[in-house]
């Protein structure tokens, strides 16, 4: 407990773990070695059991990097499918851009490797059919990589909206701001970036081929070539930490505006976008990122019910309740004494009054996760738990391109400057 502050949620990283068996180990290789593909790689090996012994790269100095984190013996490649040819890999990370995730992961699950495919799952709306195919005919697990699914804070959320903490849900609205030139992906250019050190015609893929451009290497989500902009980027963790707790499948009416306000350096993709999405259970959702906000980073979710709201913000979930009146209430004060004194008098036999104020009071909880945790690493233990079980993950290829496919919609809908729609369920653009 935290009396004031709040309740203290259990972490199962605070959890003491058995030992791993030699031969239980989980053998992992990297494809992606960039900013987040090395994060996502740190929090896997803090997980008891696993292992990495290959890195996939376009870049050299990120294969030497690599090296210098986790090893001299660690096999290293610019062609992810020398990695796939390996015998003794369990499962992949895939944290390339957008544009590769569908071709490596296919890839992976059809050479017999599991897959943690960085968020959005899909680049393309035609990406995510064949995913959820593979991962069928394959049998191979495959988890999307929006950690807020694993989240303590996000299971508490899903929990007490099912209780009826707030009522019946009518509105969600969630934020992501930041205000930093890191932040809108102006990611540094090492010194030597050239066609020597980068491999320009395989990072380009299936994008439209020019010369190379060290800015779109290393710069990648700026462009809509390789990256999908603030919606897949940004939005759909906030589509994932809704659909997991509300159950939703997704919206089936949305519409997007925005625009490149501040970072006019060159990139096709807004800085700020907005959207409103109509959901099927009843409920709408606002969503806003920006790129501009003036102020430091801060994400997060209001769930607005019809006895309160719930909010996500940092690392805690908090409820406040201000129930319905049971009665409904009076507006007298134009009429004479005598009517007002015989209203009240008649109201008050049909109304009794429970509380001395006329309203019930207004309630709050609050529930925090424990310093230092991580959702990250919650979501990968998720992750390797169910590559050893072979039981469903939490985040499948499907939830993965409902979040991803609910997200696009925002492109989608500022592209064409018009109400889009969507089929949640057949996971189809109408």
């Amino acid at each position: 407990m935290l009396g004031a502050n709040g309740t203290l949620l259990a972490a199962s990283q605070n959890e003491s773990s058995r030992p791993v068996a030699a031969n239980d180990h989980i053998q992992i290789a990297l494809i992606g070695a960039g900013i987040q593909g090395q994060g996502d790689t740190r929090n896997a090996l803090q997980v008891p059991g696993v292992k990495l012994v290959a890195v996939a790269d376009c870049y050299d100095g990120r294969l030497a990097h690599s090296k210098e984190l986790w090893g001299n013996d660690l096999f290293t490649t610019r062609d992810y499918r020398k990695i796939l040819e390996r015998k003794d890999i369990d499962a992949v990370i895939v944290a390339t851009p957008d544009h590769w995730h569908k071709q490596a992961a296919t890839d992976a699950m059809k050479a017999g490797k599991d897959v943690y495919c960085e968020k959005p799952m899909i680049h393309l709306y035609s990406d995510g059919p064949e995913m959820i195919e593979t991962a069928r005919t394959t049998k191979r697990i495959i988890q999307v990589g929006s950690q807020r699914v694993s989240s303590v804070i996000y299971a508490k959320a899903k929990e007490l909206l099912a209780s009826g903490a707030i009522g019946k849900l009518n509105m969600v609205t969630a934020r992501w701001d930041r205000n930093s030139s890191q932040g809108a992906w102006n990611y540094t250019v090492p010194l030597d970036a050239s066609t020597e050190t980068c491999d320009w015609p395989r990072f380009e893929g299936s994008a439209p081929k020019m010369a190379f451009n060290a800015e779109r290497f290393f710069q990648w989500r700026k462009w809509k070539d390789y990256g999908s902009g603030v919606a897949g980027d940004l939005f759909v963790h906030l589509f994932s930490g809704t659909h997991f707790i509300t159950g939703s499948h997704g919206p089936v009416r949305a519409m997007a505006t925005g625009g490149l306000r501040f970072w006019k350096d060159g990139r096709d993709v807004p800085d700020v976008m907005l959207g409103l999405f109509d959901y099927p259970e009843g409920f709408n959702l606002s969503l806003r990122v920006n790129f501009v906000d003036g102020g430091e980073e801060s994400e997060g979710l209001i769930f607005t019910g019809s006895e309160g709201t719930m909010e996500i913000a940092g690392n805690s979930v908090s409820v406040t309740r201000s129930p319905l009146k049971t009665e409904p209430g009076y507006s007298i004060g134009t009429y004479t004494n005598a009517m007002q004194a015989r209203i009240l008098e008649e109201y008050r036999q049909k109304y009794p009054q429970v509380h001395p104020e006329g309203k019930p009071p207004v309630e709050a909880e609050k529930y925090v996760a424990p310093t230092g945790y991580s959702d990250s690493y919650d979501h990968f233990k998720n992750f390797f738990a169910s590559v050893r079980s072979r039981q469903p993950v939490v985040e499948d290829a499907v939830f993965g391109f409902r979040a991803a496919g609910a997200a696009l919609l925002g492109n989608l809908s500022m592209e064409k400057g018009a109400v889009v729609h969507w089929d949640p369920e057949t996971m189809k653009i109408v």
